[in-house]
């Protein structure tokens, strides 16, 4: 039986050949994924920043420690060239800028000592992509065009074939309207979820926020302001009972489809899908200068607008809609922030100022 060679604990390991290298790189990918799941990201998000890692790794001509910023710009130069979006492309490039950092962090002297190489951050100001949003301003429709459409959509539900699926699309449109929810934390309510005995207005308890950076869910109460509290009401007491029995039960969803779980013994729960269809096709009709461009997004930023505009600070906005940023709050309403314009009048009212002074004189 032969003996497993025994690396110093004051020193690195020795590289002695192609193989040694490629364990030696796959070591440092597996240490990173576990770091992740250490610090409580997702599953899903731990694999997607591996394949991103693998990705760039296979468009190097060395190991991933000898990565420049040059083969940085390469990459992310053949994935503009791909056709992928700004978005994907800066979800990306924030991946390996992570990765990297982890590199430097734990493996710098080993890679040196090994290698004779100093890692260096191949990720900068000058080739990251600027971020998601950019090229992607979301500008919402007026006050006047949300209340023409969810007027008539109100008036239409009573006529509808089928009464029950047009009420829930509306209601659900209504939350993201009056409370910016996005469509998966609607989708994922359940009837306990309503509190009515918490604040001055009751609260929802969203408890699948979206969680930044692949953290999972991220619950957050969402106070039933501007008039959600009576929507929800009218939701629970003269339509939810009629989709089925369970509306007593806690844990049935508060949107409900019209089938039927027969394992759960209640009514399934509606998918993302059939509520954004319903959206579309209540626009078609009631607002068409909208169709093709007003989703649940969309009303998320109005919604966070229209509250801005009637006086919520960012704050509490930021609390309200669940980001983990305040700056990823104002990009939600600079559409309705007039500072510039103000700025200009007031130039324009010093200089005819300035103007009448010397005429007097």
């Amino acid at each position: 039986m032969s003996l497993a060679e025994v690396r110093r604990i004051d020193g690195p390991r020795a590289l002695r050949s192609a193989t040694d290298v490629e364990d030696f790189e796959q070591e440092i990918v597996d240490q990173y994924a576990l770091a992740m799941a250490a610090a409580g990201l997702t599953d899903a998000h731990v694999s997607q920043s591996r394949a991103t890692i693998i990705e760039f790794a296979r468009s190097l001509t060395g190991p991933l420690w000898t990565a420049s910023c040059d083969d940085a710009d390469r990459f992310l130069v053949a994935q503009r060239r791909a056709g992928h979006a700004v978005s994907t492309r800066a979800g990306k490039a924030g991946v390996l800028a992570l990765f990297f950092e982890f590199v430097i962090s734990r493996y710098l002297g080993d890679i040196r000592a090994l290698t004779g190489v100093i890692v260096e951050q191949p990720i900068d100001e000058f080739n990251r992509p600027s971020g998601a949003s950019l090229g992607k301003v979301r500008v919402p429709p007026s006050d006047a065009e949300v209340d023409e459409l969810f007027t008539h959509w109100r008036t239409s539900v009573t006529t509808a074939r089928k009464y029950l699926p047009a009420a829930r699309d509306y209601f659900a449109a209504s939350l993201w309207r009056r409370l910016g929810l996005r469509i998966t934390e609607s989708v994922m309510l359940d009837i306990r979820d309503w509190r009515p005995d918490l604040g001055e207005f009751g609260k929802l308890h969203v408890r699948f926020g979206k969680g930044s950076r692949g953290r999972g869910p991220k619950g957050r109460l969402v106070p039933a302001i501007n008039g959600a509290d009576t929507l929800i009401d009218w939701w629970l007491a003269e339509v939810r009972h009629q989709f089925g029995d369970d509306w007593s039960d806690p844990d049935a969803p508060m949107l409900p489809s019209e089938r039927h779980d027969r394992l759960l013994g209640r009514c399934a729960r509606i998918t993302a899908n059939p509520l954004r269809q319903g959206l579309v096709v209540q626009t078609e009709q009631w607002l068409p200068s909208w169709s093709g461009r007003l989703t649940p997004h969309v009303l998320r930023h109005y919604c966070a607008s229209s509250l801005y505009v009637a006086g919520m600070d960012l704050k509490a906005l930021q609390e309200l809609l669940g980001h983990s940023w305040l700056a990823t709050t104002s990009a939600y309403i600079h559409v309705r922030n007039d500072h510039i314009e103000q700025a200009w009048l007031g130039a324009n009212q010093r200089l005819e100022a300035r103007f009448a002074d010397t005429d007097k004189e």
